[in-house]
């Protein structure tokens, strides 16, 4: 029995330290957009929550020389908003869990295990590790209900991981009520406000948390990178993460740093200085599923697809993320192996479905594997309904590529031109995103405009899809040069307003 399992209120706590059996560490890994950006997104928000947590409790890091060891070591780094070693964050679970057994009306402790475990899930895919969190985090709430920003903090932490960016939001705001001088409260809620796409607000807190914790911390410097990456500045973000990466003084470090360099510049149509990033992620961290599915990007994008496919089941075996699923189902696809795309489609229904067991939110990448791979009428019922809860940019692009592909193209050119017009906060320049809405603007016999969209897309990054890549250069081929003295309509009509389907979710049954 975890030691979370039962906890729903404050009597039920000292029944569940009296059940309580240790909780046995972190399977072994044998190796590793924003796909996936969640995993990343949780894993350095852990981090930050587990430093504010566990400086305050008892023979912490107040008492510096008590903490030589494993649990020590994630004690500091998650101080240092850094990410912990697996080992040491088993270690330091192990040590919570004894501190909760001893003293179960600790509040201190119990928020302590449960960012913990959050941590630990998304560090590793234990997705049930995420209910025994927002047990334990209740469970602290429970037994001190006034001023817990601890638990407060580790609430946004756990809906970040899970994708629930209302929830994150809001515990995150509730935490900076309590706590406005508390970096670590910040992070998530950056996380949270770009999960809902409210970008502005993303940048204002983005202001606050490096101004409380002068800018130091992984944690920080990968929030700086990727605000900066959704206002366009990707050289910014590069120079950020590269300086970061020079002063890292832990292999975790150097990982997380170094793999979120490699994804940036596979973004930009670098495929070889990606995979060099990657190479550097994984020889400091063997473990580092994302550097294994960063990797198998940029061998996809250098036509290396052999060692491509390697990489992805490797990061499969790591962490059965539903994106990588999808990556390689397509990657599979496109050399034409169609059993072989079969199988990882499959593979991703059944783990989206483990993973919702868990709370976790999945509609983003089950809404873009429907439209292409599956019913594009579900894939757009299921991303209006999650425009609805998280208007931002990635769900705009996927939902109006599913109306594309269920045929209703004036709704799919508003959605996609939101997804990529400046004015409307698309600043982020993402070759997906453009081929998606040339290829409607191309279907809808706007060619000048298509011609646009479709080059820019392959300016940007050329190997962005070893399936819709090649769809993107023989579309542009197909359409030609423009006629002598230009296009007589480069864009579209622009629709007087929202189309009434997008503005009104589906009921729910």
């Amino acid at each position: 029995m975890e030691i979370a399992e039962n906890v729903e209120n404050a009597e039920d706590v000292q029944a569940c330290a009296r059940a309580v059996a240790p909780v046995p560490g972190p399977v072994a890994p044998r190796r590793r957009s924003p796909a996936v950006r969640r995993a990343l997104v949780a894993a350095v928000a852990g981090c930050a929550v587990l430093g504010g947590v566990l400086v305050l409790l008892p023979g912490g890091a107040e008492r510096p020389a008590a903490l030589p060891g494993p649990a020590g070591r994630a004690v500091i780094a998650a101080a240092a908003g850094a990410p912990a070693a697996l080992p040491d964050l088993a270690a330091l679970i192990g040590e919570q869990e004894a501190r909760v057994r001893a003293r179960p009306r600790d509040g201190l402790a119990w928020a302590a295990l449960g960012a913990a475990y959050v941590e630990r899930g998304s560090r590793t895919a234990r997705t049930t590790d995420y209910p025994r969190a927002e047990r334990a985090l209740r469970g602290s709430l429970a037994v001190r209900p006034g001023g817990n920003v601890e638990a407060l903090d580790g609430l946004a932490a756990l809906a970040a991981a899970r994708g629930d960016w209302r929830g994150a939001r809001q515990w995150g705001e509730a935490a900076v009520r309590v706590a406005p001088k508390r970096w670590s409260s910040y992070v998530a809620l950056v996380d949270a406000y770009r999960g809902v796409g409210d970008y502005k607000a993303a940048d204002r807190t983005l202001e606050k948390l490096t101004g409380l914790s002068s800018g130091a911390g992984t944690s920080v410097t990968l929030r700086t990178a990727a605000v900066y990456g959704d206002r366009g500045w990707r050289e910014d973000a590069a120079a950020v993460l590269a300086d970061a990466t020079a002063r890292a003084g832990t292999p975790a470090e150097r990982a997380a740093l170094s793999q979120r360099g490699g994804d940036l510049a596979w973004e930009r149509g670098e495929p070889a200085d990606a995979l060099r990033h990657q190479d550097a992620a994984l020889a400091a961290d063997p473990a580092a599923h994302g550097a294994l599915a960063g990797r198998a990007r940029a061998l996809a994008s250098l036509g290396r697809t052999a060692e491509a496919v390697t990489a992805y089941r490797a990061a499969l075996a790591r962490r059965p993320e539903p994106g990588y699923a999808l990556e390689l189902g397509e990657l599979y696809q496109s050399l034409g192996d169609e059993r072989a795309a079969g199988a990882q489609y499959a593979a991703l229904r059944a783990r989206v479905a483990a993973q919702r067991a868990d709370g976790v939110d999945d509609a983003l990448v089950l809404g873009r594997f429907e439209a292409d791979h599956g019913d594009p009428e579900a894939a757009v019922a299921r991303l209006r309904a999650e425009w609805s809860r998280a208007p931002g940019i990635a769900v705009a692009d996927a939902l109006g590529w599913a109306y594309h592909r269920a045929g209703d193209d004036d709704a799919a050119r508003w959605f996609l031109r939101r997804a990529t017009d400046r004015q409307k906060g698309g600043t982020v320049r993402n070759a997906r995103y453009s081929f998606h809405l040339g290829a409607v603007e191309r279907e809808s016999g706007l060619y000048g405009a298509a011609r646009r969209h479709l080059g820019e897309a392959l300016r940007i990054n050329p190997g962005f899809s070893p399936l819709y890549g090649p769809e993107a250069r023989a579309a542009l081929t197909a359409l030609g040069s423009p006629p002598e003295g230009g296009v007589p309509q480069m864009w579209p009509p622009k629709p007087a307003a929202v189309p009434a389907r997008a503005q009104t979710p589906p009921k729910r049954r």
